[in-house]
C-alpha cells in the first residue's frame, strides 16, 4: 500500500531525460557563426522592407570573421547595398523591387493612364504653397483674393479628377473584369495624379501626351 510503484522510480529519470532533450534541441537550434543583429539594426531592416516592399536576408552571410565590431561595420555595408539595389530598381520600375501597393498589372495600368495625360490635380501641390506664402501677408485685400483663387483651384481640382476617374473606371473594366482586382484604384489615381511628375515612383513609362519614355542610357 504504502510501497513505492514503478510508475514513482520512473518518473526522475523521465524528468531528466526530458531536460536534456530540450536542452540539445535549443542548442542544435542556436545559429552558429552568425552574429544576432542588435535591436537598432533590425528596426533599419525592418524600416526598409516597409519602405521597399522586400524583405531583407536575415544575416550577412559575408561576416564571419567572429569580430562583433567587424561584424557590424560588415552588416551595416550589406545593408545599404540591398538599398541602393532596391533603390535602382524602383528607379527601372522592376517589379521585384515595388512596394506592395505599387505591384500588378492593374496598378502598372492606373499609372499608365495617370501618367499619359496632362492633369490639374499635379499642379495642386506648388500651387498650394504659393497660396499659403501669399496668404501669409498681413494684407485684407489680397487674403481675400487668395480665399477666392485657392476655392476656385480646389473646385476645378475636384471636378476634373472626378472626370479623369470616371474615364478611367471605364478602361479597367473592359480590362479587369473581376471588381476585386479593381479594388482601392480610386485612392491610388487620386495620389498618384497630385504627385509632382518628376518625383513620381515608380516613375512615369509615358509622357503627357501618350508618347513612351525614352530610357536612359
Amino acid at each position: 500500500m504504502f510501497g513505492k510503484s514503478s510508475n514513482d522510480d520512473a518518473t526522475p529519470t523521465a524528468v531528466a531525460d526530458d531536460s536534456v532533450s530540450v536542452s540539445e534541441s535549443n542548442t542544435s537550434a542556436a545559429p552558429k557563426g552568425r552574429p544576432t543583429p542588435t535591436r537598432k539594426e533590425a528596426e533599419a531592416a525592418r524600416k526598409a522592407s516597409l519602405k521597399t516592399g522586400i524583405v531583407p536576408p536575415k544575416g550577412n552571410p559575408k561576416s564571419s570573421s567572429g569580430d562583433k565590431k567587424a561584424d557590424r561595420a560588415a552588416q551595416r555595408e550589406y545593408a545599404r547595398e540591398q538599398r541602393i539595389k532596391a533603390r535602382e530598381g524602383m528607379q527601372r520600375g522592376d517589379q521585384r523591387y515595388l512596394p506592395a501597393r505599387d505591384q500588378g498589372p492593374v496598378r502598372m495600368a492606373v499609372r499608365d493612364y495617370i501618367d499619359s495625360r496632362r492633369t490639374v490635380a499635379e499642379f495642386f501641390v506648388p500651387v498650394a504653397v504659393v497660396v499659403l506664402v501669399l496668404g501669409l501677408m498681413r494684407n485684407s485685400q489680397l487674403q481675400a483674393i487668395v480665399t477666392l483663387v485657392w476655392m476656385l483651384i480646389i473646385i476645378v481640382v475636384v471636378t476634373d479628377t472626378g472626370i479623369m476617374l470616371v474615364r478611367m473606371n471605364g478602361k479597367l473594366r473592359e480590362q479587369f473584369p473581376d471588381k476585386a482586382q479593381r479594388k482601392g484604384v480610386n485612392f491610388y489615381a487620386t495620389m498618384r495624379a497630385m504627385q509632382i511628375r518628376r518625383l513620381r515612383l515608380p516613375p512615369p513609362r509615358f509622357k503627357a501626351g501618350g508618347k513612351p519614355v525614352t530610357p536612359k542610357a
